[in-house]
């Protein structure tokens, strides 16, 4: 479903070069449950930013579900996330003024669905995540894990075959992050793709495969358990 081959992202800061990719390599099938771990500075939010098709390689290649999108331009990028790329972020990202319905809404009013049929289809993503009470709850009146879980309906709302998860739990207390965590194998388990980009090796180890990343390179790719 995804293979990077060969992928440099080189940035120019005054008259310094860094290499935040060094020429990574990687296959990530459908179904999986993938953790990138590295440390601040290891490339992994650049190697995240580029799964998630928010940014382009310097060189390289990126091909997801058989198509080259590492040139592509940014319209056709942002049709691609809309589609096929589910985010959760770990400040969350909710519209403060919005309720939980409208924020989950909101790709699917980029999609151009018909305002009947999304707010099914959010509310239906609502439930799934337990929350089928608070749809009409702002984020000021949801707990840090109710609105993770509005993040993760979100997510799911466009039915996408990519969940890209930027520390989903770093905002949470350690029970919450352990609910959420679950929740992303629960999703796994019906059919997605789950990418977790972490820090923490005990967040790494509920994935299934761990690739670890250091100084813009893949140093260990391996199936857990």
């Amino acid at each position: 479903m995804i293979e990077i081959s060969d992928m440099y992202k080189v940035y120019k800061m005054g008259d310094n070069i860094i290499n935040a990719l060094s020429g990574v390599n990687l296959k990530i099938n459908r179904h999986e449950f993938v953790a990138i771990i590295g440390p601040s500075g290891s490339g992994k939010s650049t190697l995240m930013n580029m799964l998630g098709c928010l940014d382009t390689p310097t060189s390289g290649t990126y091909i997801l579900d058989g198509h080259e999108v590492s040139k592509l331009r940014d319209d056709e990028l942002a049709e691609i996330r809309n589609k096929k790329i589910g985010f959760i972020f770990q400040q969350f990202n909710l519209l403060q003024k919005l309720t939980a319905l409208e924020n989950v809404e909101l790709p699917l009013i980029y999609q151009g669905m018909p305002a009947k049929e999304r707010q099914k289809r959010a509310t239906e993503a609502l439930e799934s995540v337990g929350l089928g009470e608070r749809v009409h709850h702002r984020p000021n009146e949801l707990s840090g894990g109710q609105m993770q879980r509005v993040a993760i309906a979100r997510a799911l709302a466009t039915n996408p075959q990519i969940i890209l998860a930027d520390e989903p739990t770093g905002a949470l207390d350690s029970k919450t992050g352990v609910e959420v965590l679950q929740m992303l194998k629960d999703v796994n388990d019906r059919g997605n793709t789950i990418i977790l980009i972490t820090h923490d090796n005990n967040i790494a180890m509920q994935a299934k495969r761990i690739v670890r990343i250091h100084d813009g390179e893949i140093t260990e790719d391996r199936e857990v358990g």
